[in-house]
């Protein structure tokens, strides 16, 4: 199936984006984190909100899930966006093993808070990956590194050993599922080594040889997803529609910029569906 709208992050602003997807009678499948995951289920209370004083934050996401529930033409996806691509006016995003396809794609991941590693930018796609089932076979019988940062990081570990890779497991602590079998360093500090291709991490001062590296975040900045995106300041560069550089491609939210407020979030969202949907019928013309 291919839906009008990707919408990446599930949160208010790609919550929203939905709704007003769906209002203009436009199929949207909502790509996101866990709902515990998100920090607004954290929010211990929120008094800033038009209409829904001194309520938390997960009682407020859980309102926002079950209204975007009930609309028809809204597909929701727990799973984290590995990669991009367009092609011949489609969009394919890459959901663990899955590949789902729309015509526009609503940005709506809040803020990237984890800084790029050194080296991580320079070496992407040359032994950098953020996707090990995508890229694991190719690292068969060879050392590689699984940088645990995401809660399925363990299970992608698993799959790489199981699968012949000799992974060695970097975390800041050893998470309890990760299995026994496979090496775990206390990582802080990291660095990617490497000229032309991946050769190895730095780690807390110790060096380990490695062809391959798997950064496992919960997301992936979107200027990795989206190669050309214009950025201020870390964050993604729209106009008054909500447009990116990248024809069919919005963004909405906290990655947009200040104030990093839910209303700003819902409000920009609404916007951003309405011209991806405006953008959709011009399409047609």
């Amino acid at each position: 199936m291919t839906y009008d709208v990707l919408i990446l992050g599930a949160g208010p602003a790609g919550l929203s984006a939905a709704l007003q997807c769906a209002a203009r009678g436009k199929t949207a499948l909502v790509i996101g984190n866990p709902p515990r995951t998100s920090p607004l289920s954290k929010a211990e209370r929120v008094d800033n909100y038009l209409g829904l004083p001194r309520i938390n934050g997960r009682d407020m996401l859980n309102a926002f899930l079950a209204h975007a529930r009930e609309a028809e033409g809204i597909d929701l996806l727990e799973g984290r966006a590995l990669n991009a691509m367009s092609l011949s006016g489609v969009f394919y995003v890459t959901v663990g093993s899955e590949v789902y396809q729309g015509r526009a794609v609503i940005l709506a991941t809040g803020v990237a808070r984890a800084r790029p590693y050194p080296g991580e930018a320079e070496l992407l796609g040359k032994g950098v990956s953020y996707c090990a089932t995508c890229d694991g076979m190719l690292y068969r019988g060879r050392e590689v590194v699984v940088v645990g940062l995401a809660q399925d990081a363990p299970e992608e570990a698993a799959m790489l050993s199981r699968i012949g890779c000799k992974v060695t497991y970097l975390a800041p602590k050893r998470p309890e599922e990760l299995d026994a079998a496979i090496p775990f360093i206390k990582s802080g500090k990291l660095s990617i080594l490497g000229e032309e291709r991946v050769e190895g991490v730095l780690t807390d001062d110790k060096t380990l040889p490695c062809q391959g590296v798997f950064l496992l975040r919960d997301t992936i900045a979107p200027a990795a997803l989206f190669p050309g995106l214009s950025l201020d300041g870390g964050y993604i560069r729209v106009d008054r529609t909500m447009a990116t550089r990248l024809p069919g491609v919005f963004a909405a939210g906290d990655c947009t910029g200040l104030p990093l407020q839910i209303a700003k979030a819902v409000g920009e969202g609404q916007l951003a569906a309405h011209s991806a949907a405006q953008w959709l019928d011009a399409q047609k013309k």
